[in-house]
């Protein structure tokens, strides 16, 4: 995959925007490998995704590539991205004390089944640096209270800013992220947390759930907003349960979903897969 490209695009709905793409990609040599595409008929947009290649292996030049897809982005009014198929994206993993999901996405990682790099994990405590150690991954310890939060987030950015981070991960970070922040990184942050919301909030929700008697624990990874918990949702997954078991057998339980749920985001992000489209997502799995 190494001389393959991702092109992802949205814009306006109207005749002809599959024909451009095609035809502008045969004419600078491109073969198209796969192609996605859906039309939002709630918001009149159509959303596109595709992979290609040069024809017989040739190599593409990007230069081209830019000039000859901004040429039909004007016209169709598209806001398109274009990326090498094989180019990690730089990440930063946020975490506090609870290490199920950062030792799940180190893992994948290593392992190459997520398509990302993870440049740095940045915590507000330090439960999790020999974790962190053991991948040989640069550990930031930035502690968070009501009065250093503003240089707290202050310190992330500049993190972000000098490792050209285009992900940052909350693998159960437990502090929230100010409107500004959010703002600023709209797209580009993942959280994920357990499916009880609203219902369970606070402390120990698995305990509220037991509590209740509940029969599905779940995850569900979104994009972050300044809407706590409401941005558009990536993916969700949820696991049946009942009576026989504890509370530590429903917090297992929802840690492993939030693993699996957690994972199938971020390596669909990381293969140009998910794209916004207002509160909601569109998701070429």
């Amino acid at each position: 995959m190494s001389g393959n490209y991702v092109l992802t695009l949205s814009c306006p709905d109207r005749p002809g925007i599959v024909a451009a793409v095609a035809t502008t990609l045969a004419n600078v040599g491109g073969n198209i490998l796969e192609s996605q595409q859906f039309d939002d008929q709630r918001t009149g947009r159509f959303f596109m995704r595709v992979l290609f290649a040069g024809v017989d292996g040739r190599v593409l030049d990007e230069h081209d590539l830019h000039g000859a897809i901004g040429a039909i982005g004007v016209p169709f009014a598209m806001d398109w991205a274009l990326r090498p198929a094989a180019a990690p994206y730089r990440t930063i993993v946020m975490v506090s004390k609870f290490g199920h999901c950062l030792n799940d996405i180190l893992f994948r990682w290593r392992t190459g089944g997520i398509n990302m790099d993870i440049a740095a994990i940045v915590s507000n405590h330090r439960d999790l640096e020999p974790l962190a150690r053991s991948y040989a991954v640069p550990f930031h310890h930035i502690p968070v209270t009501a009065d250093t939060k503003a240089d707290a987030e202050a310190q992330l950015s500049a993190l972000v800013d000098d490792l050209g981070v285009d992900l940052v991960v909350l693998a159960r970070y437990m502090q929230i992220l100010s409107d500004d922040l959010s703002a600023a990184m709209s797209g580009r942050i993942i959280n994920i947390h357990h499916s009880f919301l609203p219902s369970f909030k606070g402390a120990k929700p698995y305990h509220q759930a037991f509590a209740r008697g509940v029969k599905l624990v779940g995850a569900t990874a979104h994009f972050v907003t300044a809407d706590l918990d409401e941005g558009p949702i990536i993916e969700q997954d949820a696991i049946r349960v009942d009576h026989r078991m504890l509370p530590q057998d429903l917090v297992r339980a929802g840690e492993e979903c939030e693993e699996r749920v957690l994972a199938r985001a971020l390596r669909w992000y990381c293969e140009s897969r998910v794209m916004i489209a207002g509160d909601r997502t569109v998701v070429f799995s």
